[in-house]
């Protein structure tokens, strides 16, 4: 999946410039884009190679950020998340960040990737590529 991923962002952003660099920060870019999706009123089926890039685009983000891993889900997994790959933490949780993204198609809003990765349990502390924590987006009041 994180080469998936990486093609897929290689891609989005020659075509389409988004700001795509797995960082938490970016996941908001992701809301934004996905709300675009879903006002133009196509079905989830015609969107689905874009939804399971920006899913396998989050993934990375859990894996770069929150110290997860990908995993094969078994067959018990496959069958709750809908899914044949996830993240786990590092408490030991699985999480569906495809499933996420088709979440967040279909019910909107409530559903942010941005604020998902901020009230996740079991992750690290985001960090930057040189090892240094990554500062949190600031929060309105």
């Amino acid at each position: 999946m994180r080469g998936y991923a990486r093609r897929f962002v290689a891609d989005v952003t020659e075509r389409n410039r988004l700001p795509l660099d797995f960082s938490v920060r970016s996941l908001r870019v992701v809301d934004f884009v996905l709300d675009g999706l879903r006002g133009s009123g196509r079905g989830r089926a015609e969107v689905a190679g874009p939804l399971f890039g920006f899913g396998a685009y989050v993934g990375e983000v859990l894996v770069r950020r929150a110290g997860a891993v990908w995993v094969d889900f078994d067959d018990g997994q496959r069958r709750f998340f809908g899914q044949p790959v996830g993240v786990r933490m590092p408490d030991g949780r699985v999480w569906s960040p495809l499933g996420k993204v088709v979440n967040r198609y279909e019910a909107g809003a409530e559903e942010s990737l941005q604020l998902f990765y901020l009230t996740l349990p079991g992750r690290h502390a985001a960090r930057t590529g040189d090892g240094r924590a990554e500062p949190e987006p600031a929060r309105s009041r």
